[in-house]
């Protein structure tokens, strides 16, 4: 008889609504302890540190962690248009998202989507709605149990464009939207400080001609002018009616983190300074840092780099932003750095849990939704090994 076949023959044991790891190396806080947990009704009911249960699933001494949470991730739109102009089917594109988190350890996300459109500009440098139509779409999947992993919405809330309002009035409470992030990528500041780096991107994913940029960036820089105010004040109003956490982005002087604290902003995306990040740190906003920036060593923009912000005890969370393995990849790479596995996945699981107001999870504690991850390390990398979302396996 295999080790598989004893495995399970010892989860047969068990009742339906009940599951217990044993052998594992439980992320406990910021501590790695080993012991067992069990899980009933979908919830965390036992963690035994004292010993090792002979019954249940052998983990083998894998380490077990809460179910990673993702607050900011572009992923659903690289499924909805695989290449540029090429539209995929959008409960498709939304299942292929979903098992793909699912796979890296992802038990919660929020599906960041963009409100706010240029239409004028054409298929040039313009970009028409889609947030609401998909939203709808993961809404109604997620009422029929179609997806493996939790599901809530972050609005990208486009200030420099033509339609945010209309856009961000067709949501409200039951979208379950937690998050809308005040977006200004008004060339020449923040993210793109540097126009020759928006430059370089347009060109490289829109094949743009350097008129056709120079255009662009006038048009952009006009409607800023225009609707900034307007569509800042606006977007923040609709989160808080919705409950939201509002999150600034690309904050780089301590002025903009001023105007941030002033709007009620908890959580700073992607600071773009060490001067911003400690204006956020001093102000109470948690600060959130790409972890493709970490994994690459540093930013693809030519802004302040991850592991400054580690360096300087400023980074808070982690997200994944456009690559979702790099959420535990970089979480494993800064607890082995550390020297301490559970410290570099707190920046993944209590950190955004607890930033978005997520009560219910990011902790591996009795009470607490049994969102699980076993993972191991080899070559200073990490596998995944299993996936649990409220005691159900999925990956």
């Amino acid at each position: 008889m295999n080790n598989h076949q004893i495995i399970d023959q010892q989860i047969q044991t068990l009742p339906v609504n009940e599951v217990v790891f044993t052998n594992a190396q439980l992320l406990i806080g910021d501590e790695v302890i080993k012991g067992s947990l069990k899980v009933e009704n979908g919830l965390i009911t036992d963690i035994d540190t004292s010993s090792v249960s002979v019954r249940g699933l052998d983990c083998e001494g894998d380490y077990l962690s809460p179910g990673l949470v993702e607050l900011h991730t572009d992923n659903l739109e690289r499924h909805l248009q695989p290449r540029p102009g090429a539209h995929w089917p959008k409960q498709a594109a939304i299942i292929s998202h979903d098992a793909e988190l699912a796979s890296v350890g992802i038990t919660t996300v929020f599906d960041a989507l963009r409100v706010g459109s240029l239409p004028s500009e054409g298929k040039r440098g313009g970009y028409s709605k889609y947030a609401r139509e998909v939203a709808t779409n993961i809404g109604e999947m997620r009422a029929q149990n179609l997806l493996r992993i939790n599901h809530l919405l972050h609005l990208r809330a486009e200030i420099c464009s033509e339609t945010l309002i209309e856009e961000i009035e067709e949501f409200g409470a039951v979208d379950q939207v937690g998050i809308v992030s005040l977006m200004d990528h008004t060339p020449g500041q923040r993210q793109f400080r540097d126009s020759a780096k928006l430059a370089e991107y347009l060109r490289g994913k829109h094949s743009m001609t350097d008129p056709e940029i120079e255009a662009h960036f006038d048009r952009l820089k006009k409607l800023q002018a225009e609707n900034g105010k307007r569509h800042n004040d606006a977007a923040s109003k609709k989160g808080r009616e919705m409950g939201a956490i509002l999150a600034s982005h690309d904050d780089t002087t301590e002025s903009d983190v001023l105007a941030s604290v002033r709007t009620g902003v908890g959580v700073a995306e992607f600071p773009t300074t060490l001067e911003a990040a400690r204006a956020c740190r001093a102000h109470g906003i948690g600060v959130m840092m790409g972890a493709p920036n970490l994994l690459r060593g540093g930013s693809h923009s030519g802004n302040v780099a991850a592991h400054e912000l580690v360096e300087h005890d400023l980074l808070d969370i982690f997200s994944s932003d456009y690559a979702p393995s790099s959420l535990l990849a970089a979480s494993v790479r800064l607890g082995l750095e550390s020297g301490n596995m559970a410290n570099g996945l707190m920046k993944a699981t209590s950190a955004p849990a607890k930033a978005a107001g997520l009560t219910d999870r990011g902790e591996l504690a009795i009470g607490q939704r049994a969102d699980i991850l076993r993972f191991k390390v080899a070559n200073s990398l990490p596998m995944t090994r299993g996936l649990w979302v409220s005691g159900n396996r999925v990956a």
